[in-house]
């Protein structure tokens, strides 16, 4: 049924704690990703949706599974936690895809584990929604994350602030190796574990590293490049994480752990959505920021093992952090001048790009329609770009960027380029929240309707035209929540 090859399980018994899924009373089936269930190589045609929820709730585990909940530590908005660990999620184990990529398969929700710190282990029913929602949203946008395979409903109620449905849900990723597994180990001064962990996620995630003379060195700057351009993507389609610690910033470069997060509407650099983010520490414009700050504090793991004497070791790991702002923007503009459908590269590029985003602020125009409005009036003229548009400033702007487009490529070329860079629907907070809040009453029709939108986010589809709209003032998500 499910082909494991459960390499991590293989490790020292202290980079985890076996533990079994607990049972849950009445588990019924939401939604099951079939597609990505044949890219994984699992056997389960012919399952009923009573044998997949069984499955997929824990009630059931495959053969083959080795449950485990990983051991990690993190920095939790700046504080240093040294033990956190999976305290609500249990890996069943790994599969090599048909693709030839090993990949997690984990239950969210599943019941208490050692690392459980005084909870439940639980998962209520809106968190499973979200994390699935914007999880696909996040694949369907071409942007690297963990994917959603099943939820399902527990038919256990679980207490948060009130008594909420409780779910679980099953997340696929490249693996859930954090800093913070890195910091699990520095905390206890096991440089043997850092060792080992250093040479299994070459091995895992960075084969061509294999043969680098200061491979801990080498493992820092790659995780800093696709940090860099990972936070890069989130950027240019105004994705908020919301909750950047350490232990929510994978090593393969894939987006984890959608708690608190959110897709801008109206735009504003400084915009924050996280209700426990008081101080604004994982605002939209502080991400590359805060990454750069991550990977600090993986460097400090790795220092140990790094060629060359302790200063060398300092030199080269703050040579990375310097450069890590580099690759930050040369990702950054690549993304933005594609989305303004420039090619090429011109020295003005950098305020061009900034302009239109202070115009955005300026006029609290929506993010997604602003960028993909432009696209429109290359084809139907000027009266098609976005509203703002009418204003003095913006119409200066949209001289500026005509000019810069040149007269090389025909106008319509330009639109389609634009238009498979900027989607036409995204994950907005108000419609998450009609899907939620729907399910609470045993409504799935507006989940599953916005999961198959998000599938397809650049198709100028016709019959997800209202989940294209922004939000009217009375509908507005002002604050999301970690769920946990």
């Amino acid at each position: 049924m499910f082909p494991f090859d459960n390499s991590y399980a293989r490790l020292p018994e202290r980079f985890f704690a076996s533990v079994k899924p607990g049972a849950v009373r009445a588990p019924h089936l939401i939604r099951f990703n079939a597609a990505l269930a044949e890219e994984l190589g699992l056997r389960l045609d012919g399952e009923d949706e009573a044998a997949l929820a069984a499955l997929f709730s824990g009630n059931s585990l495959p053969e083959g599974a080795q449950p485990l909940a990983m051991a990690y530590a993190g920095h939790q908005f700046g504080q240093f936690v040294p033990q956190l660990g999976d305290g609500r999620a249990i890996l069943l184990g790994e599969v090599v895809d048909r693709h030839g990529r090993r990949r997690d398969i984990q239950l969210k929700g599943a019941g208490e584990t050692p690392f459980s710190r005084r909870g439940d282990g639980r998962a209520a029913l809106g968190p499973v929604l979200r994390e699935y929602i914007v999880s696909e949203a996040m694949h369907g946008l071409g942007i690297p994350t963990t994917r959603a395979l099943a939820a399902v409903v527990s038919g256990e109620p679980v207490i948060r602030e009130t008594v909420l449905p409780g779910a679980i849900f099953t997340r696929v990723a490249a693996s859930h190796i954090r800093v913070g597994t890195f910091q699990f180990f520095a905390a206890r001064g096991d440089e043997e574990g850092l060792r080992q962990l250093t040479d299994y996620v070459i091995a895992r995630h960075y084969p061509a590293l294999q043969g680098a003379e200061n491979k801990a060195l080498a493992l820092l700057d790659a995780v800093a490049e696709r940090q860099a351009a990972l936070i890069a993507r989130w950027m240019a389609v105004g994705f908020i994480h919301g909750v950047m610690n350490t232990d929510n910033m994978t090593i393969s470069g894939e987006t984890i752990d959608f708690g608190p997060c959110a897709f801008l509407d109206e735009y504003h650099p400084r915009k924050v959505f996280s209700s426990i983010d008081r101080q604004g520490r994982y605002a939209y414009a502080n991400q590359p920021g805060i990454g750069q700050w991550n990977i600090a504090r993986l460097a400090e793991c790795l220092l140990p093992m790094m060629e060359g004497g302790e200063d060398k070791a300092v030199e080269d790991a703050n040579a990375v952090l310097v450069r890590f702002g580099d690759m930050f923007q040369r990702h950054w503009l690549k993304n933005f001048r594609t989305k303004l459908g420039l090619i090429g590269e011109d020295a003005g590029d950098l305020a061009l790009i900034n302009d239109f985003l202070a115009l955005l602020a300026r006029h609290e125009a929506d993010f997604t329609l602003g960028f993909r409005g432009l696209s429109a009036a290359l084809t139907d003229g000027a009266a098609s770009a976005p509203a703002l548009f009418a204003q003095e400033d913006a119409a200066v702007w949209y001289s500026r960027w005509q000019t810069r487009l040149g007269n090389e490529r025909p106008l319509s070329v330009i639109a389609i380029a634009m238009e498979n860079a900027n989607p036409f629907v995204i994950a907005r907070n108000h419609r998450i929240e009609e899907a939620i809040t729907a399910a609470l009453s045993e409504d799935y029709t507006i989940f599953h309707r916005l999961v198959d939108a998000v599938n397809a986010p650049y198709s100028c589809n016709q019959q997800w035209s209202d989940l294209a709209v922004p939000p009217e003032p009375e509908q507005r998500v002002a604050r999301t929540f970690c769920g946990t």
